[in-house]
């Protein structure tokens, strides 16, 4: 189990002590505002150095404070200690005292998968989240994409940032000298992207396919990829050349019009849009079920099992298909699971399971926090 202790220091509202996490299965049980779910956080914070919930840095800092602190104590693992610091606006990640110079490694210590109410952005929201989501599959266990989209990203803004600027340059010819520099390693590593996604969403279909039939009992669900680069463009050179061909278009609108940034994924059911149909508890369930595939391919791709953050997300469903989701549930090195007091916690404790009782801030063992 990778979690040993979690210490946290002016971390939203979470009492600055250590709490001992030893344990596969850790309950946090507590009304709601009372620190559930910003313990998940520090937890995270320690995995990703990043927050969740999408926020900056500066707004996870206890009122009234100006810096906080998150540390793990690990186990089964390599290293020992994870400390993450924000401190006078910057933020600093040591690994057993040791600075860490890429957040990427991290990665490689104790991946976390979170299950949130945010999720269902994956399903109903915009196509960055969805593709935020993929991002995020691949790059847990293929670090060669992370640094492949790192790369893309870089060259986006800088050709951005061109275009932008060349809106009111009248000499086109020297800054179609910089596109083409810039295009030629916009299609190198676009191109990559867009091949390690296509065979990532087939294989992630044939993983969550069967995952959302066992559960809701709906067949045929499948996930699907479409690239902003038409597919008979999938080579260097042809890449370029339409690369080339947009370009007034690209100018006139100030920013890059077409690409990995710009691709979309879908769920389908029996080759029709299958989320645009889907009613709120449908939808719901196929948000939990893409973090369950998550974990799985992750398994599967590394070797190695995560830790699964579960906020809340047995509360919307039914009796039966909680009992279906817990059946499917993907194998774990430990779980965080937060419920509410009313919530039939006791019915999914195991005889090892840690409970902590969450109360202004507060993680205590007994119900008396």
């Amino acid at each position: 189990m990778p979690f040993e202790t979690l210490r946290t220091a002016a971390f939203r509202n979470l009492e600055d002590i250590e709490v001992d996490v030893r344990g596969k299965d850790i309950f946090l049980v507590g009304e709601n505002g009372q620190g559930k779910t910003n313990f998940l956080e520090a937890l995270y914070f320690c995995s990703y150095a990043a927050s969740f919930r999408g926020v900056r840095d500066n707004e996870v800092v206890c009122t009234g404070e100006k810096d906080f602190s998150a540390a793990v104590k690990l186990s089964g693992s390599l290293y020992n200690r994870i400390l993450v610091k924000f401190e006078k606006g910057k933020k600093s990640v040591t690994i057993d005292g040791k600075p860490l110079e890429d957040r990427k490694d991290l990665l490689e210590i104790s991946p976390c998968i979170v299950f949130c109410h945010e999720d269902m952005e994956f399903v109903a929201g915009a196509p960055e989240r969805r593709r935020w989501f993929f991002d995020q599959c691949l790059s847990l266990y293929d670090p060669v994409y992370l640094d492949d989209l790192r790369r893309y990203r870089k060259i986006l803004k800088t050709r951005n940032a061109v275009l932008r600027e060349a809106q009111g340059n009248a000499n086109r010819s020297q800054v179609y000298s910089v596109l083409d520099a810039l295009d030629s390693q916009m299609a190198v590593y676009g191109l990559r992207l867009m091949e390690k996604r296509e065979e990532a969403a087939k294989l992630f279909s044939e993983t969550f396919g069967p995952l959302y039939e066992t559960v809701a009992e709906i067949e045929g669900i499948e996930v699907r990829y479409t690239p902003s680069w038409n597919r008979k463009t999938a080579g260097l050179e042809s890449l370029t050349a339409y690369l080339e061909e947009r370009r007034d278009m690209d100018l006139s609108a100030g920013l890059c019009l077409s690409g990995p940034h710009r691709d979309r994924y879908g769920f389908t059911c029996a080759g029709a849009d299958f989320s645009a149909k889907a009613s709120t508890g449908q939808r719901r369930l196929l948000a939990l079920l893409l973090r369950i595939a998550q974990a799985r391919r992750f398994s599967e791709m590394t070797g190695r099992n995560p830790v699964l953050l579960l906020d809340d997300v047995l509360l919307e469903l039914d009796p039966e298909k909680r009992r279906r989701l817990l059946s499917v549930m993907p194998g774990y090195d430990q779980a965080f699971y937060t419920f509410l007091p009313e919530e039939p916690y006791e019915r999914y404790r195991k005889s090892d399971t840690l409970v902590y009782y969450m109360q202004g801030g507060r993680a205590s063992a007994r119900g008396d926090a």
